[in-house]
């Protein structure tokens, strides 16, 4: 049974953190984003951060903590990937969402091994528009009530959010607006949303992605991308006006960061209570 983290909206208003596990070739990093792409492309991926700390340590780590809803990502294909997210899945049965490659042929198993919902992208975009006949496939087979759209975005010249896949290095066509987010809310029970234009960089929050997200979104949503500082936290909770959950990832000091994490822990304890 998925462990919901979807009361906001229906109720009370109170901003949440939302931690993350990240999994390239079976390892938990923390990678800028923006550089991760085929090897035969050339270009360089930057690492920030790289451990041999097993994932279903820092899920046992966020259950112990009480953090639903945070969200395990695999940074690629391969079986030791695989392997290393279902394990986290299974520390925190409910408590996680699990994206990477996921699809119609996957999806199941993901939720049977203890995610609490999929996180989905480039398997419901093709050739740079949403492909409809996959997006309804997925949610008759699991139910629109187990799906994370992920909606990573960066901004065009002309100023718009628009939806980035493959590995962030492919625009859609699909911008960031009301009437665009009010119809992919009758697919999904969430949204995830990376500003990549600043993620993994440490160059402060995206306000104006915030701020979108804050108005134009009425299903949860989770923003990530530049949070560096107790103060960042703060600025996506106002940006946002206190409808936008935040995760933070190389800032923190679990991933070799100087952001304490037992102070967001605090700070989100603290939003709960309020």
């Amino acid at each position: 049974m998925a462990t919901s983290a979807t009361t906001r909206h229906g109720g009370s208003c109170c901003v949440r953190f939302r931690p993350c596990i990240d999994i390239h070739r079976g390892k938990v990093k923390q990678i800028v984003g923006s550089t991760l792409s085929d090897t035969e492309q050339g270009k360089k991926m930057i690492t920030n951060f790289e451990t041999e700390r097993a994932t279903a340590e820092y899920a046992a780590m966020y259950r112990r903590d009480g953090l639903v809803g945070g969200h395990v990502i695999m940074l690629g294909a391969d079986d030791k990937s695989k392997r290393s997210a279902l394990e986290a899945v299974g520390a925190f049965p409910g408590g996680l969402q699990l994206g990477g490659g996921v699809s119609t042929a996957n999806a199941e198993e993901y939720l049977e091994a203890g995610a609490s919902h999929v996180i989905v992208t480039s398997y419901v975009f093709r050739d740079g528009r949403v492909d409809e006949e996959r997006l309804e496939e997925l949610v008759r087979s699991v139910g629109k009530e187990r799906i994370v759209l992920d909606l990573s975005c960066r901004r065009k010249e002309d100023g718009k959010y628009y939806v980035v896949t493959d590995r962030w290095q492919k625009f859609t066509d699909l911008e960031l607006a009301p009437e665009a987010l009010g119809w992919l809310e009758g697919h999904a029970d969430e949204f995830l949303v990376h500003g990549v234009d600043v993620e993994g960089k440490k160059l402060g929050v995206d306000v104006d992605l915030v701020n979108i997200l804050g108005k134009a979104c009425n299903i949860p949503v989770t923003y990530a991308g530049g949070v560096n500082t107790m103060e960042d936290l703060e600025v996506v909770k106002q940006a946002g006006g206190g409808k936008v959950d935040v995760t933070v990832g190389s800032a923190l000091d679990i991933f070799g960061g100087e952001l304490p994490y037992e102070r967001v822990v605090e700070w989100h304890n603290l939003q709960q209570a309020k």
